[in-house]
């Protein structure tokens, strides 16, 4: 299932030279808490994946937490969060990576480059609107919930292609998510960098997800 949870933050409009240095420290957040989730998986590589479980509740964890000290001002409480999440996270999908970096390690370059393009396209376009898309956020939220659904459903239930729809519907929602963040970027103080960076980081780890599905043939019906 797509781990993801919004942290609602305040953002105000900034500009100019403010706005650079905003945009620089979430994206810079980003690539370290990326870095960690590498570490994560290369760490828990050889666990077997019942583990994987008691990693995302610890991850859960870490979000509500990362919520909570982001609340109340905590900024370092709030980047160590940010890193342990991106470590659980790593260290939970780490079992699934390594049998696709023995059986097919292509795949894992292609989703990651596929990613990488994704996220810059729709990151780009949702900085660059000057519309405030707030309102999309319970959109996202209620399209999120539909995904899991029939995630749960397609488990019972025989539908043709399921895994390819139910990763590019993956995509598509966690691609507006990813447009929705950036627009927040856009308007964001220092305050709410970190909750910002944590949920860009959660698109990027989910859009790879679903590109994995796709490239390493699980996204196939």
């Amino acid at each position: 299932m797509p781990a993801y949870n919004q942290v609602a933050v305040g953002t105000q409009p900034i500009t100019g030279a403010r706005s650079r240095a905003v945009f620089g420290q979430v994206m810079g957040l980003v690539a370290l808490t990326v870095g960690f989730t590498a570490l994560g998986a290369y760490i828990a590589r050889d666990l077997t994946g019942s583990t994987g479980l008691l990693f995302f509740i610890g991850a859960f964890a870490c979000i509500f937490g990362l919520n909570f000290a982001a609340s109340r001002g905590r900024e370092q409480l709030a980047i160590v969060l940010l890193f342990a999440l991106g470590l659980l996270l790593g260290m939970a999908v780490a079992p699934v990576l390594n049998v696709y970096a023995k059986a097919d390690p292509a795949a894992l370059w292609q989703a990651a480059g596929a990613t990488a393009g994704f996220v810059a396209a729709c990151g780009a376009f949702g900085y660059a609107t000057r519309r405030d898309l707030s309102s999309w956020a319970r959109v996202l939220f209620w399209a999120l919930l539909g995904l899991i659904v029939f995630g749960i459903v397609a488990i019972f239930v025989s539908i043709p292609q399921a895994n390819l729809i139910y990763s590019v519907l993956g995509l598509v929602i966690f691609g507006g998510f990813t447009i929705f963040d950036f627009n927040r970027l856009q308007r964001a103080n220092a305050q709410s960098a970190i909750p910002i960076a944590a949920g860009i980081f959660l698109d990027i780890f989910n859009i790879f997800l679903f590109m994995l599905r796709i490239f390493g043939g699980n996204g196939r019906g």
